[in-house]
């Protein structure tokens, strides 16, 4: 099917195609013809880069009516950078079409310039939920007149909080507008916004339902906890063209691997929420110039960063849940290109593992970390390469020839490829001829995992008494607050987890996190005394890795020194996953 079939107007056909597309997307094939004969409204599953925003944005540009000068449009999305990305394409879809006015309002940026366009007029308003209802209570975005509201990544905004937001905005729009909603997922929260503000709409399925891109291989390594990072430089090593996003837990983590990377020598930086908006900005210019090779990331802040060819996604640390590693791993593999999504693991992510395999249906090709001769040989391969491929500007070096000649005719032809192979292969043959392998962890049996754990010497022996006595006292530290939480290790809980859990849910505020102890069926945690509340009722009933969360301040021995409870003998209740409730436990 062409272009020209799906009933495109001549000037935005004109426009697409000199953008550079040839044939339409399936995902536009299917929806394009729908938007341009009916106003319906539908629900588009999709991952990221099938093509969905040509999908709804050709069909706005070509239906717009620009004698009408008020917001006739509403496209909502999670991040300031795929605001700013959605506003781009749709002016470029519209170069051909006069008069239309398309206008991006966000965070971060000054309102005063936006409220000014507002007052003007626009037809096609693209923002994030907060900044919107900003201007919607300043009184300066007028919905009245919106026929179509567009709901892009709307599994995203949910995960960033936004699902309040986006119901005061579509209580302000005309009941009687034109809805599309486009997720990779359809969770819970998803359905539960279609069934309140959609009329039957019509379901769209592009590739699997909750599924990662299909041109996307999953491989995993699994390695020791100690040796991840070690792991990720021979990763980096043994795909010399690597162009990619590496994602962590947390801030901390993400600048913490790549300073290291950084001081390594590797092409990378990072990019996480403790960034300013400019040095956002810098870091992804730079990543999509490919002056960086290596971005280093949090979820959160890599979202809405829009670009085609990456050929690997790295987790260096596996996400809570599922449906997160769907949106990491379709950031490769996009456009019809074939990409790498690659799990770095320690054993106690097996399950884990498993559960994304289960849940997104898909499996992981369990690989071997590459050797040092592997690595130097794939390093010298692509050199050679690189030397074969050259473009020589002949009339630039020309003139220094005879004095090259010269210094090198004492040495035969294959001296001068050793030695000029040497200059840029030096340094992973010096390195990877030292460096010990690594080796793939075994499953051992409970005993020997405890024999493994035994103190090596005194020192060791009298560092862990001196734990088991602070564990078994159990309070707070000054100005802490002890708090129960009812997962523990087999839930998967991890300290990192944990806090990134505690982070997440809540986004205003950075929680100074004290001392952590897992449990295998409940833990407690300190935080500053101050956030104790507030932490309890934002991870009230929340979920970590399919687990429903109860949380409470820790009594009795549990309990914090910074006052109240602190005699009294009773214990955090053990939380009973089969009735759902906490229940009292017998001592």
């Amino acid at each position: 099917m062409t272009f020209e079939e799906l009933g495109i107007a001549p000037e935005i056909e004109k426009a697409i195609r000199a953008m550079g597309f040839e044939e339409p997307m399936p995902i536009q094939e299917k929806i394009i013809p729908i938007l341009l004969d009916r106003n319906t409204d539908i629900i588009g599953l999709a991952q990221t880069g099938t093509g969905k925003t040509a999908a709804f944005g050709i069909p706005i540009v070509q239906q717009t009516d620009v004698r009408v000068n008020k917001p006739q449009v509403v496209i909502l999305s999670p991040t300031r950078e795929l605001c700013v990305q959605i506003t781009k394409d749709l002016t470029n879809y519209a170069v051909n079409t006069p008069g239309l006015k398309i206008l991006a309002v966000y965070g971060g940026a000054g309102i005063v310039p936006q409220m000014s366009a507002l007052k003007q007029g626009v037809h096609v308003i693209v923002a994030t939920p907060g900044r919107l209802i900003d201007l919607i209570n300043r009184k300066v975005a007028n919905l009245s007149a919106v026929y179509r509201v567009v709901l892009d990544e709307a599994d995203e905004m949910l995960n960033m909080g936004f699902a309040d937001d986006l119901n005061t905005i579509l209580d302000q729009v005309p009941q009687d507008r034109n809805t599309l909603l486009f997720s990779a997922t359809m969770p819970t929260e998803i359905r539960k916004i279609a069934s309140r503000y959609m009329r039957n709409p019509e379901e769209v399925l592009i590739g699997k339902r909750n599924a990662s891109a299909e041109n996307v291989k999953h491989l995993v390594y699994t390695v020791h906890a100690r040796d991840k990072y070690l792991a990720l430089k021979r990763i980096a090593d043994f795909y010399p063209k690597i162009y990619g996003i590496v994602f962590c837990r947390t801030r901390a983590e993400t600048q913490e691997i790549a300073d290291k990377l950084i001081q390594d020598g590797y092409s990378a930086d990072s990019l996480h929420g403790d960034l300013s908006q400019p040095m956002r900005d810098t870091v992804m210019q730079k990543f999509r110039l490919r002056n960086i090779q290596l971005l280093v990331a949090t979820d959160v802040a890599a979202r809405g960063l829009d670009v085609n060819d990456l050929t690997h996604v790295i987790h260096y640390s596996l996400p809570d849940d599922y449906e997160i590693y769907t949106h990491r791993s379709g950031r490769t593999g996009r456009v019809g290109k074939d990409g790498i999504s690659i799990a770095i693991t320690h054993l106690r992510e097996k399950f884990a593992v498993k559960r994304i395999e289960d849940n997104l249906h898909i499996r992981f090709d369990r690989m071997k970390i590459p050797t040092g001769k592997e690595i130097c040989e794939k390093q010298l391969f692509n050199l050679v390469d690189k030397m074969e491929n050259v473009q020589m500007e002949n009339n630039a070096i020309d003139d220094f020839l005879p004095v090259i000649y010269k210094k090198l005719d004492w040495l035969s032809k294959e001296e001068v490829i050793k030695r000029f192979v040497s200059v840029e292969f030096n340094r992973f043959l010096n390195y990877y001829q030292d460096a010990d392998e690594l080796t793939e962890p075994v499953e051992q049996r409970e005993r020997g995992r405890d024999k493994e754990r035994q103190p090596r010497d005194k020192d060791r022996q009298s560092h862990g008494k001196d734990r088991q006595s602070r564990d078994s006292d159990g309070t707070a530290e000054k100005g802490y607050t002890r708090i129960f939480i009812s997962i523990g290790k087999m839930d998967g809980l991890v300290p990192a987890g944990l806090i990134e859990h505690i982070n997440r849910n809540m986004p205003n505020a950075k929680v100074p996190v004290g001392r952590i102890d897992l449990m295998q069926k409940f833990s407690f945690f300190e935080v500053k005394s101050s956030y104790a509340q507030q932490v309890i009722e934002q991870l009230k009933n929340t979920r970590y890795r399919g687990s429903r969360i109860d949380v409470s301040i820790a009594q009795g021995k549990e309990a914090s020194n910074d006052g109240g409870g602190g005699n009294k003998k009773s214990y955090a209740p053990r939380f009973d996953r089969r009735a759902d409730k906490p229940k009292k436990r017998r001592y």
